[in-house]
């Protein structure tokens, strides 16, 4: 039996696909006389359209992570479904003048145009030799359309061959919805795969039925769809083996992809959100099929983690969890740190981690983490089910400067039962934080499938209907797209667009601000060093000298309340209140919700106190504090 599984653009092109990886070790041990290739059709388009036009790295990455919210490179792919370059260009047009800048825009008219050739060549190539047995799309994020058109192609040529589709895109009613509208699928899997997929080969090689397999689309023999129920329990993970990866570092190698950027590795420790399991975050649509949270064992994991940067000298690694499991703080990462690999990784961890755990992150080789900060109002973020509150957000981005991590985090709003007093007094404090790692975007949350104000309209979006750009990509009725559309609208909830606007306005300001922000402390125990150059605050060093200024300082490396620091340093309210105002002027605090933290980081030269407590007693010397390192 040969297995072709295809890896369609935009899947990123810096990192091999996890999901077939995993799928093509999960094949090779359940059936060894299955022949099973990777095929990276988004390395191959890269390589094919710098053949015919003028495109860049950041071409890619516009289609591929950067228009996801607008559809783009999905669109950009439906001329090959449709076998129409003109398709809809005209609606595309319209609808996205006041959403994408025109060369964009030009952009996806022009591919639009020539990428039926592109699937034509590579469908052909396909079934080039022997033709393959089975043909597996995976599909996740804006391969849908992609995936679709080569499959349609394949089909043409070689009516035999079996269409197995998978992924992110295929979960619950989306799968059903895929497979009932496009016959030329004749099979997909919803969920979990790694044992569902070689079950189905087997059936297929051995001719025996399927409706054993749990979460499988299937065909009758009149070709009517029908759907087995999804899977009652998620797989263990001892079901998960780790990726096989041979196939995209030998094609990279070759492709002008590996001169955009160095190859990344991509591995999963766990599966769902521990927790999502006790408070759903209300925008989060993450885990379709399971938010149970399932994490390998910290020696195995380990031991996927050096095996396979040992096989590819790769050191770059992002790890796709949705969330950290918390036991590798002791397990798993102090074993990185002393393993004498320099690795660079990339985790999505929970924002009210302490400075602590952030080092234990930071010494086993992470750079950048996606703590999910969403938001600095308390309110707001419970409104999410965050289960954090803003001032251990603000405590995240001051600890991770000070331990040399970068927080990747985006702002949200348009949550039901917000309103502009969440927002008014955060953006008055921003510009104190401008040497804190700024957020990446700002936006209006989108309703997403699987997440709570999906399922549940009395959470505030009622009249929920598929996001716009479904309709210029597909050719589907709307109770069709319903069911196929992972993205909703809805009328806007929260805060009005004015206020957005001066969000937005206040967030560019820190973005241009921090690259030339500063603000560190020294800690010399009788005595407490700030340095600061931020425009809006105009003071170069202040130092803290009595006992209450270095005892409330340090008590603030905490959130907390006003009645905490008296009671804990013994002053009166009119004491703290005046130093808590003298503070706040020299923009050395965050308030919200009754609690305040301090946000002046460590300065570097207070880490190398930490690792030589002795020069402390010896009175010095000591240098001038040093600006914080940046890696961005």
């Amino acid at each position: 039996m040969r297995v072709v599984l295809v890896n369609m653009p935009w899947a990123s092109a810096e990192v091999p696909s996890l999901a077939l990886g995993v799928l093509k070790r999960a094949v090779t041990s359940a059936l060894p006389n299955a022949g099973v290739e990777v095929l990276y059709a988004n390395l191959d388009f890269v390589d094919w359209i710098c053949d015919r036009r003028s495109f860049t790295a950041d071409d890619y990455q516009f289609f591929s992570h950067g228009s996801y919210f607008e559809g783009a490179g999905d669109w950009v792919f439906s001329s090959a479904l449709y076998d129409d370059p003109q398709w809809r260009t005209e609606e595309f047009t319209a609808a996205k003048k006041d959403r994408l800048p025109g060369d964009r825009i030009d952009l996806c008219r022009d591919l639009h145009q020539i990428v039926p050739d592109f699937i034509d060549d590579l469908a052909a190539r396909i079934c080039t030799g022997p033709v393959p047995d089975v043909v597996g799309f995976t599909t996740t994020f804006q391969q849908n359309t992609a995936a679709l058109a080569a499959a349609r192609r394949v089909k043409q040529l070689s009516p035999r061959t079996l269409i197995v589709f998978g992924g992110a895109n295929c979960d619950g009613a989306q799968g059903e919805a895929l497979h009932r509208n496009f016959p030329f699928i004749d099979y997909v899997l919803r969920g979990e795969s790694e044992v569902s997929f070689p079950q189905l080969l087997d059936a297929v090689q051995h001719d025996r039925a399927t409706d054993g397999i749990p979460g499988l689309c299937h065909r009758l023999a009149d070709g009517s769809p029908k759907s087995t129920p999804m899977a009652a329990e998620p797989l263990p993970p001892a079901a998960v083996p780790g990726p096989d990866y041979d196939g995209y570092f030998e094609r990279v190698a070759t492709s002008r992809a590996g001169r955009w950027s160095d190859p990344q590795l991509v591995l999963e420790a766990s599966r769902g959100c521990w927790w999502g399991e006790k408070h759903h975050c209300t925008f989060c649509g993450l885990n379709g099929s399971f938010m149970q949270f399932r994490s390998k064992r910290p020696e195995v994991f380990f031991d996927e983690i050096t095996d396979l940067v040992a096989r590819h000298r790769v050191l770059d690694v992002v790890v796709v969890d949705n969330i950290l499991d918390m036991g590798y703080l002791t397990s798993l990462l102090p074993r990185i740190s002393a393993s004498g690999y320099d690795l660079r990784l990339h985790y999505e961890i929970k924002s009210n981690l302490r400075r602590e755990q952030l080092r234990v992150l930071a010494d086993a080789g992470l750079l950048r983490v996606q703590p999910g900060i969403e938001s600095l109002s308390s309110h707001v973020l419970k409104l999410m089910d965050k289960g954090v509150t803003a001032c251990q957000n603000v405590r995240m981005l001051r600890d991770a400067a000070t331990v040399g991590l970068v927080p990747e985090w985006n702002y949200l709003y348009g949550f039901p039962g917000e309103t502009k007093a969440h927002y008014t007094p955060v953006i008055t404090q921003l510009p104190a934080l401008h040497h804190l790692t700024p957020a990446e975007s700002v936006g209006r949350i989108a309703i997403e499938r699987f997440s709570p104000y999906f399922d549940r309209p009395e959470l505030g979006f009622d009249d929920l209907r598929p996001d716009s750009q479904y309709e210029l990509i597909y050719d589907l009725p709307p109770a069709q797209l319903m069911d196929f559309a992972y993205l909703f609208e809805a009328p806007p909830q929260g805060i009005s667009e004015h206020t957005a606007d001066v969000l937005r306005a206040s967030m560019q300001e820190w973005d241009d601000a921090w690259a030339s922000s500063h603000l560190d402390h020294v800690d010399l125990g009788d005595r407490i060093v700030l340095t600061n150059h931020r425009s809006h605050f105009d003071w170069s060093t202040h130092q803290l000298r009595t006992p209450l200024e270095i005892k409330a300082f340090r008590l603030l490396d905490q959130p907390r309340t006003t009645a905490s620091l008296e009671r804990r340093t013994g002053a009166g309210s009119q004491e703290i209140s005046a130093l808590l105002d003298q503070w706040r002027k020299l923009g050395l605090l965050f308030t919200e919700g009754g609690h305040v933290v301090h946000v002046v980081p460590a300065a570097a030269n207070q880490e190398l106190l930490r690792l030589q407590p002795e020069r402390l007693q010896s009175g010095g010397p000591w240098p001038v504090p040093a600006i914080n390192g940046r890696n961005r």
